[in-house]
This record gives C-alpha cells, sequence and structure tokens, in this order.
C-alpha cells in the first residue's frame, strides 16, 4: 500500500477522517504522527507528506511530493531533499489570508491607538490620557506584496475607510482592493513623489522570503519613509534591514513597528529590539494554526491535490524550488 503522512498537533478528527477518506480513495494508507519526533524512524516509506517539518524530509528516501503546511517553505528548501529535481513542493497559500490580515488590522489599531505607551502606563498605575491617536479612516495605506495576504488586508483596511491603498509587487499588476499597484523597483519614486497629504501611513510586508525579497526594505528605503509611517511585518524577518529599522525606531525616524517575523527566531532575549521604542513583538504567530479555518483550507488543498496526484494531474500551489515561491 502506498503510504501517506500528516505529521502534525492540530488537526481535529473531521479533519483526518476528511484526509484518511480521500486518501483510501486514492489507494493510499494514511498515517498521522502528532510531532517530527513521534513520526523519526517511522516514515522511510512515505510516498506523500503533509507537514512543516523540513529536516525530516530527509528521512523519506521514497518521498516524490510533500505538501507545506505553511505559506513559506524556505525551511523545506533548505532541507536539500528538492534539489535533486524528482520530488514536488506544494504549500498551503491561501489559507492564511483571514488570520493574518486580521492580525495586520490589530496591531495597526494598536499602534495608532497608542496602546503600546497607554500598556506602560498602566503597568506602572498611572492615569495619562491625552496622547495623541490616529485612525485607519483616512490613512494611506502601502502594502508590499499583493497576494492572498496582501489582497485580504487591503480589502480590511478599505472596509474601516482607508483613504487610499496601494501595493507593491514583482510585476506591478492591479489587483483587487488595491486603487493603485507599483513595482517594488518603483518604490522610492512613489514614496518620495507623495504629497504630503497622501504620505504613507502604515506600509505593511507581507512578501515570501527569497533571494529576491531579501533586504526589500532597506537602509535607504527606511530612510525615505515620512515619520509617520508604522511598518508591520508578516512575511519573513530577512525582508528588512533589521539594524537600520531599529536605528529609525529609537531615533524617532519613523512612528513605530510591529514584527511577527524577525531574524534570528526565536529572538534572543537579550536582542535589542525587545526594548526599541514603540515596537510590538510577537513571535511568529499571525497565522496561528489556532485558528479552526485556517487548519481547514489547508486540508482541503492538501485533499484536493491528493486527487490530483493519484491521477496525474498537475498540482495546485506547485512551487518553483529555483524560485523559492
Amino acid at each position: 500500500m502506498r503510504k501517506c503522512y500528516a505529521i502534525c498537533d492540530f488537526l481535529s478528527g473531521s479533519n483526518k477522517q476528511q484526509m484518511r477518506s480521500v486518501a483510501e480513495e486514492c489507494g493510499f494508507e494514511m498515517g498521522f504522527f502528532d510531532s517530527g519526533a513521534e513520526a523519526a524512524g517511522k516514515i522511510g516509506d512515505a510516498e506523500v507528506v503533509y507537514c512543516d517539518e523540513g529536516e525530516l524530509i530527509r528521512e523519506m528516501p521514497h518521498l516524490r511530493w510533500c505538501h507545506s503546511i505553511s505559506a513559506g517553505v524556505g525551511h523545506f528548501l533548505k532541507s536539500g531533499a528538492f534539489d535533486r529535481g524528482d520530488v514536488m513542493l506544494s504549500n498551503s497559500s491561501g489559507a492564511y489570508g483571514l488570520a493574518i490580515s486580521e492580525h495586520i488590522i490589530m496591531v495597526t489599531l494598536l499602534l495608532m491607538r497608542r496602546m503600546p505607551e497607554y500598556f506602560k502606563v498602566v503597568e506602572e498605575r498611572g492615569w495619562t490620557r491625552d496622547l495623541k491617536i490616529r485612525s485607519i479612516k483616512g490613512s494611506v495605506i502601502a502594502i508590499a506584496g499583493t497576494g492572498n495576504l496582501g489582497q485580504n488586508a487591503a480589502k480590511r483596511f478599505k472596509a474601516l475607510g482607508a483613504k487610499k491603498v496601494i501595493g507593491f509587487s514583482r510585476s506591478g499588476s492591479s489587483r483587487d482592493f488595491f486603487d493603485e499597484v507599483f513595482r517594488i523597483d518603483e518604490f522610492e519614486a512613489v514614496i518620495g513623489g507623495c504629497a504630503e497629504e497622501e504620505q504613507i501611513d502604515v506600509l505593511v510586508l507581507c512578501v515570501p522570503g527569497t533571494s529576491d525579497s531579501e533586504g526589500l526594505l532597506s537602509a535607504e528605503r527606511i530612510a525615505a519613509l515620512p515619520e509617520k509611517t508604522f511598518v508591520i511585518n508578516v512575511g519573513r524577518g530577512t525582508v528588512i534591514d533589521q539594524e537600520a529599522l531599529l536605528e529609525a525606531l529609537n531615533d524617532g525616524r519613523i512612528a513605530g513597528a510591529a514584527l511577527d517575523v524577525m531574524y534570528p527566531e526565536p529572538l534572543p532575549a537579550d536582542h535589542p529590539l525587545w526594548t526599541a521604542r514603540n515596537c510590538i513583538i510577537t513571535p511568529h504567530i499571525s497565522g496561528d494554526m489556532g485558528l479552526p479555518e485556517t487548519i481547514d483550507i489547508t486540508v482541503d488543498i492538501f485533499c484536493e491535490n491528493l486527487k490530483r496526484y493519484a491521477e496525474g494531474r498537475e498540482l495546485t500551489n506547485l512551487i518553483d524550488v529555483n524560485a523559492g515561491y
């Protein structure tokens, strides 16, 4: 019997039943492990795997297709298992739009309403009440990355009254919910050319971590941002020149930041980002698998692709391992 395994600890009983039923229809025996440690030494016969365990791929000599639970696949590509070209890799892009876009809205409101500062006031049992706040309504939002995450965020910003939502992407092609989309190489010209009343209030980064995106928000681009700009990163930590961002925060050259991703991860306890001025740090949880809808969508994508795989059809969400996305 051909073997297929799911390695994760968040699947519900109905998720497992769905996967088991589809696997049986496709001629596979479906097995489940809660962790990589539990699966180690027991998955050498895997032909297909649904997991988030990049290093574990090396233990599967018969593997022909891996489905990544996450949208990012850098940790899989680093394993070297896909260098030969005979193992396919797909991801769960499209599953995280709701969870991550709500996180983006949450931290935007926290920053705009000065909550990091008010949290300190409350912690010290103070009663300051006069900090000026801002609103998403009437704001100009810029989003680098106009795929599923970017579109979900743009939709919610527009619903909350944003004056304008502009996007940046490799192609600059128009996308739903964006007022304008520019090529990423136009960033400095667009930011520098904004009239004062249209300067960017919030810059959201939701691009994947690839060689092309590394250092995308460079020191030069950080310097081009208006002082009122909040920077929010839910993509990958390597997208930002972290040292330049840290300096800009502490010098007051930008208004604040919310970082769900950074480098390295986990962030060392003595890292200066922890104490950076007006910076919200979260431990890479914006797309947390605790949201049932996210899990259900990843399972739906996997099950549809398992049918395609069994029938010899092209998979959806297939990764170009050379490009990294």
